[in-house]
Formats: structure tokens, C-alpha cells, sequence
């Protein structure tokens, strides 16, 4: 009779420790997961998203903007998650040093949805998100160049190029036009 193997769980350490590959990582529920390298579109976007985000938020210190940092966002087993830009409030970043990933999820979200992704996963993406604790989840999408907005409720607003994204309560006094979001 085989006897089963049970694979090893990796955790958010096991990560950390990682060589560098060159390869972007994420973790889920303790299963490493390699992701492709964004496109060049996906990175301009992811860029100027942080830039307009951060020209809101740093000037007034309400907290800091991330681009693809992770989020120890489950534990046992861990999962640490990277949107392409986040926000985290000031209240909730302690002074001194940051830690490796941030234990919990990002107050704002924003994913830019890949070309390949279909709608039913960049809609688990954006759940699982928000039951990790975002209060605010931005889904982009470039071939349309529209935007989906989540909140704890769950239902989606859906936003045309003319649409205006805000980040109320979060961010209150924030709004952007879909369209400025992308750069082309």
C-alpha cells in the first residue's frame, strides 16, 4: 500500500525567506502561487494610479500608497496577497518601521484586471478583499477602460470611462475620472 505525503504548507516566513527568483509570489492558504509579470499597459496604469492616489494622500499625511506590497491577510495557513496599489490609513500604520507584510488588508484595494482574467475571477479577487477587511475595492479594467467598485455591501458599482471614482468614507475629498486612471 503507498503511503500519502501530505505536501508542506508554506507560511508567510517560509515566503520571506525565499530566494529571489525573479518571479512574483503569492501565498494562498499556504500554496505558493508564481504569477506572470504584468504587461507594460498593466504597469503604466499601476503607476499612475499610485501617483494620483499619493498626490491626495501624502501631502495631507492621511497614510501611505503601495504598489504590489504584500498583505498577511489569513494566518494557519497563511495567505499574503498583493493588490497592484493599495492604501493603508495613518491611523493604522504604527510609527517606526514597517513590518514585511502588513497583517490584515489594505483600507482601499485596487486590482488592474488582466486581459486573461475572467470577470468570475477578478469578482473572487475583489471578495477576497473585502473579507479580509478592505473597505474599499477598486477593480480597473484596460479593453474598456472602466472601473467596478466594491464595498462591504458587496454589489459593484459599475463606472464608464466617464465615471468619477471617490474613496468616501476612506478617503473623503478623493475623486478621480476613470478615464485619467489610464495614461493612454
Amino acid at each position: 500500500m503507498a503511503v500519502a505525503t501530505i505536501p508542506k504548507r508554506i507560511t508567510a516566513a517560509d515566503l520571506l525567506a525565499m530566494p529571489d527568483d525573479g518571479k512574483r509570489h503569492e501565498l494562498v492558504a499556504g500554496e505558493l502561487m508564481e504569477l506572470p509579470p504584468p504587461i507594460l499597459e498593466h504597469g503604466e496604469t499601476q503607476a499612475n494610479v499610485g501617483r494620483i492616489l499619493g498626490n491626495f494622500v501624502l501631502p495631507r499625511k492621511l497614510g501611505k500608497v503601495f504598489t504590489e506590497a504584500g498583505f498577511l491577510i489569513a494566518a494557519d495557513p497563511d495567505s499574503v496577497r498583493a493588490p497592484d496599489v493599495a492604501f493603508i490609513s495613518a491611523r493604522r500604520i504604527a510609527a517606526g518601521r514597517l513590518p514585511a507584510y502588513f497583517a490584515g488588508a489594505p483600507d482601499i484595494a485596487i486590482e488592474i484586471v488582466s486581459p486573461s482574467s475572467s470577470e468570475p475571477e477578478a469578482f473572487a479577487r475583489a471578495l477576497m478583499w473585502l473579507d479580509a477587511g478592505s473597505a474599499i475595492v477598486w477593480m480597473l479594467y484596460h479593453d474598456s477602460r472602466s472601473a467596478k467598485v466594491y464595498r462591504p455591501w458587496r454589489t459593484a458599482a459599475a463606472l464608464g470611462a466617464d465615471g468619477v471614482l471617490d474613496a468616501a468614507p476612506v478617503l473623503d475629498g478623493f475623486s478621480a475620472r476613470v478615464s485619467d486612471l489610464f495614461p493612454f
